[in-house]
């Protein structure tokens, strides 16, 4: 008999011992797990590979087998521009940046521009995509908004959302990039809005918002009274100056110095004088802080051969016409152009100098000494002489309002007194009775109508009481009291007004 069948086992034997079972399904369970890994494997370089391949940020270098679809979500974005395109100038700075046309740039400052804004962007923020432009060694010329707030200690959760490995040199944690859905996200989102609303579909008008922006009057006075009475707690949370100056060193001032052949052009952006207001009222020392760091951070970067620094928040011409934003701060593209201009021509009426660099906080104070807005929603600077024969000094008033462009509302005993004159009130009847050299107007709060020594008067605007303070239209009343009056518009923003005694 054959020995080997001596060794098959009989049918109706017992089966393998556990042990023999138990190695034979780990080594079952050893081959799918093998598998499993193989395909995750597969998988993730197929997933590499894709990334790597469309790029949809363009990381790694222009787009090529498709056409380029630019995604708006701009820290993201900004890497792949400053690596892999043409340029010699770049444009840094927050949402005041994003309506520059690079074209337009092009032609003011005579170079190649690529647009690196950030929406809503610190300091810290603008210096990464800043240094890795520098770093290509293309960049000849820098324009960069500076903007007061962006020098604020970031808050550490959006530190942390920030894709520093975008930024950096290390190729390594690039799988950040490889495997983030997101990336894919902001593409077909792109995409969508590329072939719904065709925007974004050039570097031109990338970042660009001045066609969806709601801009007007009317938008800027309902921001201005809602900040008014939001931002009064802002100033519990003032960070102290020495703070604002040394990031102001470590995200500016240190690539200037440390790329002396580039040249920076730096400016500050003209908020609407309305933006000013809220901060001097509600926030002094955020106010006064921006002031001082204007001529602080001149004076630093003064002391470089390469830089140039441009003011235009004192530029009353824009501030004041509230039509050109469509809130408190942000401003239409017309106005970059305008900036653009200015500095390509290297205006003296904005070149911070060692001689006027103060003289821009100055005008700017000045301004808002003399701010009413109209009922029309009309910012204005209102001004009001008084010329005694040679003599000629400027009234200052307690309060000030105007009802119109053509008049203004003042504290009736200042005025009176002003002019030589008396203001008496009498609650019996609730009237307010103006006299000076033995004549007489009669005036009643809410009514457009006064009465003089010689009959009824109308009124441009009708005395009001505000929280006890009799409030009356200066103009008007200047005439029956004897007292001649100029009115006179030297601009469009300002109403002037030029009282004359004997």
């Amino acid at each position: 008999m054959n020995t080997s069948l001596g060794m098959m086992r009989p049918r109706g034997s017992l089966p393998y011992p556990a042990s023999v079972r138990s190695r034979s399904k780990a080594a079952a369970g050893r081959r799918m797990v093998l598998l499993f890994a193989a395909f995750a494997l597969l998988v993730a370089l197929g997933l590499c590979l894709t990334t790597f391949v469309l790029d949809p940020l363009q990381f790694y270098r222009k787009a090529s087998l498709l056409p380029p679809v630019f995604s708006t979500e701009e820290r993201y974005q900004n890497p792949g521009l400053a690596k892999n395109y043409d340029y010699d100038t770049i444009i840094i700075g927050t949402s005041m940046t994003e309506n520059f046309l690079p074209s337009v740039v092009d032609k003011a400052l005579k170079g190649k521009t690529m647009k690196l804004s950030m929406q809503g962007s610190l300091a810290d923020e603008q210096r990464k995509i800043a240094e890795l432009a520098l770093k290509t060694g293309k960049v000849k010329r820098v324009l960069w908004g500076l903007d007061y707030f962006a020098f604020k200690t970031q808050d550490a959760a959006l530190a942390q959302d920030f894709p520093d490995y975008l930024y950096d040199d290390n190729w390594l944690n690039d799988y950040r990039y490889w495997f983030n859905v997101s990336v894919y996200e902001m593409m077909l989102k792109d995409i969508v809005r590329l072939r719904t609303s065709g925007a974004n579909r050039d570097l031109e008008h990338l970042y660009n918002w001045n066609a969806d922006g709601k801009f007007g009057a009317v938008h800027v006075v309902n921001a201005y009274r809602i900040a008014s009475r939001q931002e009064q707690y802002f100033g519990l949370n003032e960070e102290p100056l020495e703070v604002i100056q040394r990031s102001f060193e470590t995200n500016v001032l240190s690539l200037a110095k440390r790329y002396p052949e580039v040249e920076f052009i730096y400016f500050y952006p003209p908020y609407s004088i309305l933006r000013q207001e809220v901060w001097r009222r509600t926030n002094e020392a955020r106010y006064r802080n921006q002031l001082e760091m204007s001529v602080w951070m001149f004076e630093q970067l003064n002391k470089l051969p390469n830089t140039k620094v441009y003011n235009f928040q004192a530029e009353a011409d824009w501030t004041f016409d509230l039509d050109l934003y469509k809130d408190l701060s942000h401003h239409t593209q017309d106005v970059n152009t305008w900036i653009a201009e200015s500095i390509g021509r290297d205006d003296p009426n904005y070149r911070m100098t060692a001689d006027n660099a103060a003289s821009f906080g100055r005008r700017l104070e000045e301004q808002l000494d003399s701010l009413v807005v109209t009922a029309d929603n009309r910012a204005m600077r209102a001004e009001v002489e008084l010329r005694e024969g040679d003599r000629t000094r400027k009234l200052k008033f307690a309060s000030l309002s105007a009802p119109s462009a053509e008049e203004l509302l003042v504290p009736a005993k200042e005025a009176a007194a002003a002019i030589g004159g008396e203001a008496v009130w009498s609650a019996a009847d609730k009237t307010l009775t103006l006299r000076r050299d033995g004549r007489e107007l009669v005036l009643r709060s809410g009514e457009a109508t006064a009465w003089a020594s010689d009959g009824e008067l109308a009124l441009v605007a009708a005395p009001q009481l505000r929280k006890g303070t009799w409030m009356v239209p200066l103009l008007s009343i200047l005439g029956p009291l004897g007292v001649e009056a100029e009115r006179s518009h030297p601009d469009r923003h300002t109403l002037r007004m030029v009282v004359k005694l004997p």
